[in-house]
C-alpha cells in the first residue's frame, strides 16, 4: 500500500487547568465572564485571519446572541433567491462572490490551499463527494465536505474529517462571518443570498480549519453557482446527467450540460462518467473550447466506469444500490488524480478487472450521506420487531432517479425479506419461535410521497409505479402530504401541530390524482372515482400516526416497508419523527 507522510500541524492550545481564558501559549484579553472559553480557544487555534479583539467580542454572547437558534434566525432573514446570476443586478452579479470573499479574508492563497475537488452533476454527485471524501480521509488528510441540501440541520453542510461541524464552531464562524459582512456590506455590495452566505461560511471554516483537501457539491448548475468562485480546483467531476430545475438551467440536456461543464477551468483535469450522448457533446465541446484558448493548459476530459464487484473484492459500498457502483467509479477517479497531484502518491492503474488499494475499498465501504438509498426502522414505535415499520428514503426528484429509486426499492425490500423469512425458518428449526410468517406475504409496501410544485408529477409517478411493478412490488396505499420544512424556519425541528387546518393541500390533491389515474388506466376505468388506496394528509405527522396505529392494530402480523421519496426536504422531515 502507500506511504504518507505529513507535516506536523500547529499544536493545539489546550485549556488552563484553572479554567481561566488565557494559556502558556496563546492570550486574549480578558473578555465577560459569561463567554466560553471554547469560543477563543477555537479563535486561536484555527487562526481566523486578522482577528481582533473587537471581532471576538462581536462573536460573543450579547452580539446577536449565542444560541443556536438565534444563529438559524439569522440565517432565515438572508434571501432564499435561488437563480441564475444576474449581471444586470448588481447585488445579484457573479462577480460579488469575490467581494464577499475579500470581506472575510479570503485571499487567494487561503482558497488554493484548500485543494478543491469540484462536482457538479444532476444524479449522484452528493454520493460521488461522500464516496470521495470517505477515501482520502482513509489516506490520513483532513477533509472538508460541502454538500447541499442538508435533511435535518444546517451543520450536516460542513463536515470536517467526515463528521458535522459542532454545534459550538458553528456559531463561532456563523457569528464571525455574519457580524462581518453586516458590518461591510452596502447598496452595492449587499448581504449575499443565503445560498451564497453558506458557501462562503464553508470557505472560512475550511480555510481556518486547515483543511487538506475540500469537496465542494455544486448546488445548482454549475457555471454559476457560489461554489465556482474557486478559481483553480484540484480536478472536477462531473457526474450523471439528466433534467432537473429545467426553469434556471434549460429545458434541454445541451442546456443542462453546458451549465454543469461550466466548473472546467484551463490545466485542471476533468472527469465524467457515461452520459447521454446530447450531454456528452456538449462536455466535450466545452472542454475543447476551453483548449483552444491556451497552447499550454489543456482541460482533459476522462470518461470513466462503474465500478466492478472485483474491484471492491467482496465488500459492499457504504451507500446502497446499483447505481451507486456509478458513482464510486467517479470518486475513485477523483481521489486517485487528487492523491497523484496533491498527495505525490504513486496510484496503481485501476482497471477494471484490478482490486482496488486497501484505503480506497475502506473509505468506499464506510462512507455514508443521509437520505440517499438509506433504510430507518421506526425507532419510536412500541412493536415486538424493529422491522413492523420501516422507511425506505431517497430523495429522487427526477425522472430518472426516480426509475433508480424504484429499481433500489424494490430490491431492497425483496433483499430484506428473504432474510427475514430465512431467519424465522432457523429460529423455529431451533425451538426459539412458534409464530407463523410467510415472508413477502406478510409485508405491505407504503408509498409516502410529495415533490415540488414546478416538478411535473406525469414524469416521477408513473415510473416509480411501473418500474416497481415490473419487480413485482406493489403498493398497498399511497400517501401524499406537505413538507414540514416549509413551516418553520431554516435548521429547526420545530414540532408542529398534528392537524393544520390552514395548510393549502391542492397540489397534494394534483399528485394524488395523478396517482389515480394509474391505478384506474390499469384497470381500463375512467370513473374518476376514488381507489381506496390512495390518501391525502393534512401533515406529515398524521401520515407517521397512521402508520404506527395500523401496526399496533396488526399485532406485528404485518411489517409495512415505506418508501419515502419526491423530495430531499421530505426526507429529512421523516427522519425527524423516526428517528432518536
Amino acid at each position: 500500500m502507500f506511504a504518507v507522510s505529513f507535516e506536523p500541524r500547529c499544536t493545539s492550545c489546550r485549556p488552563p487547568h484553572d479554567g481561566s481564558t488565557t494559556t502558556s501559549t496563546c492570550s486574549f484579553p480578558r473578555i465577560s465572564e459569561g463567554f466560553r472559553f471554547l469560543y477563543i480557544l477555537t479563535f486561536s487555534c484555527f487562526q481566523i485571519r486578522s482577528l481582533k479583539k473587537e471581532d471576538i467580542d462581536m462573536a460573543a454572547p450579547g452580539h446577536n446572541g449565542d444560541s443556536y437558534e438565534e444563529a438559524l434566525a439569522a440565517l432565515s432573514s438572508l434571501s432564499m433567491k435561488r437563480s441564475h446570476a444576474d449581471n444586470s443586478d448588481k447585488g445579484d452579479r457573479f462577480e460579488i462572490l469575490f467581494d464577499y470573499l475579500k470581506i472575510l479574508d479570503l485571499e487567494e492563497d487561503d482558497m488554493s490551499k484548500m485543494n478543491v475537488i469540484h462536482v457538479a452533476g444532476t444524479k449522484g454527485k452528493g454520493s460521488t463527494c461522500a464516496f470521495t471524501e470517505s477515501i482520502l480521509r482513509n489516506y490520513g488528510f483532513r477533509t472538508g465536505l460541502l454538500t447541499s441540501p442538508h435533511l435535518i440541520d444546517v451543520r450536516e453542510r460542513f463536515r470536517l474529517d467526515g463528521v458535522d461541524i459542532s454545534e459550538e464552531k458553528f456559531l463561532v464562524y456563523f457569528w464571525w462571518c455574519y457580524n462581518r459582512l453586516k458590518e461591510r456590506t452596502h447598496e452595492e455590495i449587499p448581504m449575499p443570498t443565503y445560498f451564497r452566505f453558506l458557501t462562503s461560511l464553508a470557505f472560512k471554516i475550511f480555510a481556518a480549519e486547515k483543511v487538506d483537501v475540500a469537496i465542494l457539491e455544486v448546488g445548482l448548475g454549475g457555471k454559476l453557482d457560489s461554489t465556482n468562485s474557486v478559481q483553480k480546483p484540484v480536478v472536477c467531476g462531473v457526474s450523471s446527467l439528466g433534467y432537473d430545475h429545467m426553469e434556471i438551467l434549460g429545458d434541454t440536456l445541451d442546456k443542462i450540460a453546458g451549465e454543469k461543464a461550466g466548473i472546467f477551468k484551463l490545466g485542471v483535469p476533468a472527469i465524467t462518467v457515461p452520459q447521454p450522448d446530447e450531454a456528452m457533446c456538449v462536455l466535450e465541446e466545452k472542454a475543447s473550447q476551453l483548449n483552444l484558448t491556451s497552447s499550454y493548459w489543456q482541460v482533459n476530459l476522462q470518461v470513466v466506469q462503474p465500478l466492478t464487484a472485483r474491484q471492491l473484492s467482496g465488500q459492499k459500498l457504504g451507500l446502497d444500490g446499483e447505481h451507486q457502483y456509478l458513482n464510486a467509479g467517479l470518486a475513485v477517479s477523483l481521489a486517485s488524480t487528487w492523491l497523484q497531484q496533491v498527495g505525490k502518491l504513486e496510484v496503481p492503474s485501476l482497471t477494471q478487472t484490478s482490486i482496488l488499494p486497501e484505503k480506497f475499498i475502506k473509505g468506499l465501504a464506510t462512507a455514508s450521506l443521509q437520505g440517499r438509498g438509506q433504510v430507518v426502522p421506526d425507532q419510536f414505535i412500541e412493536s415486538r420487531t424493529s422491522e413492523d415499520l420501516v422507511f425506505y428514503l431517497d430523495g429522487a426528484h427526477t425522472p430518472e432517479s426516480m426509475e433508480v429509486c424504484a429499481k433500489w426499492f424494490s430490491s431492497a425490500v425483496k433483499r430484506d425479506n428473504q432474510s427475514e423469512s430465512s431467519e424465522h425458518l432457523v429460529n423455529v428449526s431451533s425451538g426459539s419461535s412458534h409464530d407463523q410468517f410467510s415472508g413477502e406475504e406478510n409485508c405491505q409496501q407504503i408509498l409516502l410521497f410529495n415533490c415540488m410544485s414546478v416538478r411535473d408529477p406525469n414524469m416521477l409517478l408513473p415510473h416509480l409505479r411501473n418500474i416497481c411493478a415490473n419487480y413485482g412490488v406493489h403498493f398497498k396505499k399511497a400517501f401524499f402530504v406537505p413538507n414540514m420544512s416549509v413551516y418553520h424556519k431554516v435548521g429547526t425541528a420545530a414540532d408542529l401541530p398534528e392537524n393544520d387546518p390552514q395548510v393549502d393541500l391542492s397540489w397534494q390533491w394534483t399528485l394524488q390524482k395523478v396517482w389515480e389515474s394509474l391505478f384506474h388506466s390499469e384497470r381500463g376505468e375512467d370513473n374518476g372515482e376514488s381507489s381506496g388506496n390512495s390518501e391525502v394528509f393534512t401533515s406529515l405527522p398524521m401520515a407517521i400516526k397512521w402508520l404506527r396505529d395500523s401496526v399496533r392494530e396488526s399485532g406485528s402480523a404485518t411489517h409495512f416497508q415505506v418508501l419515502v421519496t419526491g423530495s430531499l426536504h421530505l426526507v429529512g422531515d421523516v427522519l425527524r419523527l423516526i428517528r432518536k
